[in-house]
């Protein structure tokens, strides 16, 4: 942390004929470079060494903010909240603002709740494309489109996700009807293949709802869509399940849900997990058994942000099941820790490639081809990673840990978390989490635990608790980069390479 606070930031500079880019940390300037190469200059608030969660701006970070084009954060709390304020108070009104996390969503990133209990007030619902389409030919570039082909009930049924600061992107809407001559342009959503997306679901009135949904996959631009399937499913809002009439239901009322294309074998069911834990937990049900429970504690009054006039007059109530992101609307906080996973940093890439073109666009053959030959190298680094650790024993793939950063790590990869010192490195550790971390390492037999090299000076306890154990302790990297992980891709390398020297065989 001193060695980094010694280096004299570069500034940014108006008139250099290159795009003036600012991100909160390091990690996410070494992603702009990749895609931005020679057209942009790019500088962090937050330097390599340094720690996101506590760092304090200056007033060099505040300059380089004024002279930015673009600024791109993590945020959903990863941040520190003064670097957001330096962010948002210094940066220019014409200057594109972007908030990773929240807009990866839309990017089919994979977004993991940080809660404790991970029951949520309501179901969250989403989208999901599973299966590869190998044979069909489909690649990460294909596209899966899901069309709302029609809906019934007694109001209007809308799907659409949130981003940044509020902004909508709607993707069914009932109101104006369902347009088979274009296709179902205007109420289709689009996800690569093997991916997934949740939105927020709204509806006008309470009783029973059903929404037909179609399927199809699009292996390139120029080919024609194969149809995979159509499916409808039904929704009970405000009112109870049963009076769907379907027997036996089984009710979507909590924990994660996604309303899935079967890439492979065809069809479109329902992966459904009442706990919360994701794809790896979810189990099939045919759409024909399913209620999803819209309950009256969904409903909510319409915000008075022009974004959200296409739901009705501000102050009108309707019923919402909210997708699970920051804003407005939430379930509960979502890790922050995205990039441990390698496929989401790859929804960052296209966002940050995205958001280039539009400031830039006469940089965008060189924005797309940068992003095309990275994604590519990210792409290796996936594989790397998984082969890497499924060269570990299943016994010894427990994660003792500084703090709580590496879930999306653990989800991706096939490890478990067994234990961190504290939730937030920013808070000290109770004697109760003292005694927990002790008897986790003696219970599970963990062979080594794991420490950020940039909290070294704030982890005395995971020190000692290994000492007492007779373990090792073995560094591997979180939120930031330095001299020896000094690109995103060399850190996820060094993660998955001291993982294996230090858990394996």
């Amino acid at each position: 942390m001193a060695l980094s606070g010694c280096v004299t930031k570069p500034l940014l500079e108006p008139g250099t004929g290159r795009m003036q880019v600012v991100t909160t940390t390091g990690l996410l300037a070494d992603l702009v470079r990749n895609v931005g190469g020679d057209r942009v200059d790019v500088v962090p608030i937050v330097p390599d060494g340094a720690d996101p969660h506590t760092y304090d701006p200056t007033l060099r970070d505040a300059r380089n903010v004024v002279y930015a084009d673009v600024a791109f954060s993590n945020y959903a709390l990863l941040e520190e909240h003064n670097i957001i304020k330096t962010l948002d108070a210094n940066l220019r009104p014409d200057a594109a603002n972007v908030s990773l996390v929240e807009e990866s969503a839309k990017y089919s990133a994979e977004l993991i709740p940080l809660v404790e209990n991970v029951h949520l007030d309501t179901v969250w619902l989403g989208l999901r494309a599973e299966g590869s389409g190998d044979r069909y030919g489909a690649t990460r570039a294909s596209d899966v489109l899901i069309e709302a082909t029609q809906a019934t009930g007694p109001g209007n049924v809308y799907a659409y996700l949130t981003g940044t600061f509020g902004d909508t992107d709607v993707y069914f809407d009932s109101s104006d009807g369902f347009n088979s001559s274009d296709g179902y342009r205007d109420d289709t959503a689009t996800l690569p293949a093997d991916a997934h997306t949740h939105l927020s679901w709204a509806f006008t009135r309470p009783g029973i709802y059903r929404v037909a949904l179609r399927a199809r996959l699009r292996v390139s631009a120029t080919a024609r869509p194969v149809d995979l399937g159509e499916a409808v499913y039904t929704f009970a809002v405000g009112v109870n399940p049963d009076e769907a009439g379907i027997p036996d239901p089984v009710v979507l009322d909590q924990g994660h849900a996604d309303l899935t294309a079967d890439l492979d074998g065809g069809g479109m069911d329902v992966l459904y997990d009442p706990t919360g834990g994701g794809e790896y937990t979810q189990r099939h049900y045919p759409s024909d058994r399913v209620v999803i429970d819209v309950p009256n504690k969904a409903l909510e009054e319409i915000p008075g942000d022009r974004q959200f006039r296409f739901l009705g007059h501000p102050g009108d109530q309707v019923y919402q099941l909210a997708q699970a992101v920051l804003g407005k609307h939430v379930h509960g906080e979502i890790d922050p820790h995205l990039w441990q996973n390698v496929r989401n940093v790859q929804a960052y890439v296209k966002l940050i490639r995205d958001t280039l073109i539009a400031r830039d666009p006469a940089g965008a053959a060189a924005y797309r081809a940068n992003a095309t030959a990275y994604l590519a190298q990210l792409d290796q680094l996936d594989r790397h990673v998984r082969a890497t650790i499924a060269k570990i024993p299943k016994a010894n793939r427990y994660l003792v840990t500084t703090h709580d950063a590496f879930a999306y790590l653990a989800q991706a990869y096939g490890i478990s978390v067994a234990g961190f010192v504290t939730p937030n490195p920013a808070t000290e550790p109770s004697l109760a989490d003292r005694r927990r971390l002790t008897d986790t390492i003696h219970n599970l037999h963990v062979k080594a635990v794991f420490l950020e090299p940039n909290l070294r000076a704030r982890s005395s306890e995971l020190t000692q608790v290994a000492d007492e154990q007779h373990i090792q302790v073995c560094p591997i990297y979180g939120d930031t980069l330095d001299s020896g992980a000094p690109s995103y891709l060399d850190m996820m390398r060094f993660n998955a390479d001291t993982l294996l020297r230090c858990l394996g065989p």
